[in-house]
């Protein structure tokens, strides 16, 4: 009966979300403005963690919406508008590390003023502050999981990020890159032999 109710409440939000989107795209700025809060700090979040750089990002989220304003008209319903918005996201993210890779810039220093937190940054480890060589362990291996991700290729990072940060399913992310859920799995075997591979004398 739970489970029913659930599916029920997920089919409803669906319902209200593909109306809102249809109100949207007849021009119904309330309805788009309600599509960008039910999104935006996810938006935030994901071009946070992948590009570490607050003025990047909020380019990249800026960018975002501007382009679902501009083409919401051949947004279609045949994946879900949490897909396309962030295949969008993605893209944009994608380009932008891309760029950056010959500049090779080292990430950001983010604060609460900033915006989002970097997700490695904002873990609580209990009593860390009192015991010296956990807070020195628990530094250095931020610093190296920073450095893995830098050295990871564009896909790659958001591969890892869209699996391990935010919880998507290998199926979602191939839908979000445009490629198969097979490929997604491939990229995220490489990345995390990476990660693995760096982090040996760590676990």
């Amino acid at each position: 009966m739970l489970q029913r109710s659930a599916v029920a409440l997920n089919s409803g939000l669906q319902a209200d979300e593909a109306a809102l989107i249809r109100a949207a795209q007849e021009g119904d700025q309330d309805a788009f403005a309600q599509l960008v809060y039910a999104y935006d700090q996810s938006v935030l979040k994901l071009a946070m963690n992948l590009l570490r750089s607050p003025e990047d990002a909020r380019d990249v989220y800026q960018e975002a919406f501007l382009r679902v304003y501009r083409n919401l008209n051949n947004f279609r319903f045949d994946c879900s508008f949490h897909t396309w918005l962030y295949r969008i996201v993605t893209n944009l993210c994608l380009d932008q590390m891309r760029k950056r890779k010959v500049r090779r810039e080292e990430p950001s220093v983010l604060t609460a003023a900033d915006g989002p937190l970097d997700r490695m940054d904002s873990v609580q480890e209990e009593r860390v502050d009192g015991d010296p060589q956990r807070h020195l362990f628990s530094g250095q291996l931020r610093v190296r999981i920073k450095s893995v991700l830098e050295g990871m290729t564009a896909r790659e990072r958001a591969v890892f990020e869209l699996r391990h940060y935010q919880g998507l399913r290998l199926r979602r992310i191939g839908e979000i890159l445009g490629t198969t859920e097979e490929a997604a799995k491939n990229c995220l075997f490489r990345a995390t032999q990476k990660m693995r591979a760096a982090l040996g004398d760590f676990v």
